[in-house]
């Protein structure tokens, strides 16, 4: 496409025929909604996004066993609310519960400090938003350097640095971190398909959760020439969807992320997206 405004039309038609919730499944966030308190949807939320590499089944399986866990073998953790659970439970139970747990590279040693660390934070804090809130400044022009105070406090609380090393990744490393800006995606937009449970941070801040997906298609589109899915590359693609959506700059992510993952999308669906 030649222009900004025909890659707006043609981005806004994208939006309005996959941004729904229909078509979330199967995908991390799915776990987020079966959730309806925003104090629950935020720590579920932070374990999807943050175990969200693999398999989509993998991942899925992961979480509510991860979940189930927290919540012990007393409850149903279709019902148990996890702030709950994890408010009730002290370090060493958490530990104990998530022995054993594995997801691929991720110990259960790691997810049990990042629980803990979690934990901390809720009780120093209030909740995960205001944690992240407390380190927006407000010359801030994108969410990263909050997003680096977020990830070093969450880390003091989890125990240190290494504590949750396949968890936790900060722009302060280099790292595009995809994760953690897929996370703050679900927190900070609210529509069909994001459920938006934070309400005090701009989504005018939000940087793209670069996958291999939409860093192809953002090459294709002329959003970047950068050969590699890195930081620098981020910024440079939520630049040109600032471009044309300046509020919500991550507005297309979820619709064109399901070009390349959900078997709806047909190549024809992206012939007609990609050729003018």
């Amino acid at each position: 496409m030649s222009g900004n405004s025909e890659l707006a039309a043609g981005l806004a038609a994208l939006y309005r025929r996959y941004n729904r919730r229909s078509f979330v499944h199967p995908d991390p966030l799915e776990l987020v909604h079966e959730h309806e308190d925003s104090r629950d949807q935020e720590i579920v939320g932070l374990v999807s996004a943050c175990l969200a590499y693999g398999r989509v089944a993998q991942i899925l399986a992961s979480v509510r066993r991860a979940l189930a866990a927290l919540s012990g073998p007393d409850h149903d953790a279709a019902d148990a609310s996890p702030r709950a659970a994890l408010l009730a439970a002290s370090d060493a139970t958490i530990r104990r519960r998530l022995a054993g747990f594995r997801h691929r590279f991720t110990t259960d040693a790691e997810l049990s400090s990042l629980f803990i660390g979690v934990r901390h934070a809720i009780r120093d804090h209030g909740s995960l938003e205001a944690l992240f809130r407390a380190g927006v400044a407000p010359d801030d022009r994108t969410i990263l350097s909050a997003l680096t105070r977020f990830v070093s406090r969450l880390r003091d609380y989890a125990g240190g640095r290494n504590a949750s090393a396949s968890l936790l990744s900060s722009p302060e490393d280099g790292s595009a971190c995809k994760r953690l800006n897929l996370y703050l995606r679900w927190m900070v937009r609210r529509d069909a398909v994001d459920p938006g449970p934070w309400t005090t941070i701009s989504r005018s801040l939000l940087v793209v959760p670069l996958d291999t997906h939409l860093f192809r298609l953002s090459r294709a589109l002329g959003l970047t020439r950068r050969n590699q899915p890195n930081l620098a590359t981020a910024l440079e693609i939520t630049a040109g969807f600032a471009r044309i959506s300046p509020r919500d700059p991550v507005r297309y992510d979820f619709a064109l992320t399901r070009l390349g993952i959900n078997p709806a999308c047909t190549d024809e669906d992206i012939r007609r997206l990609l050729i003018p």
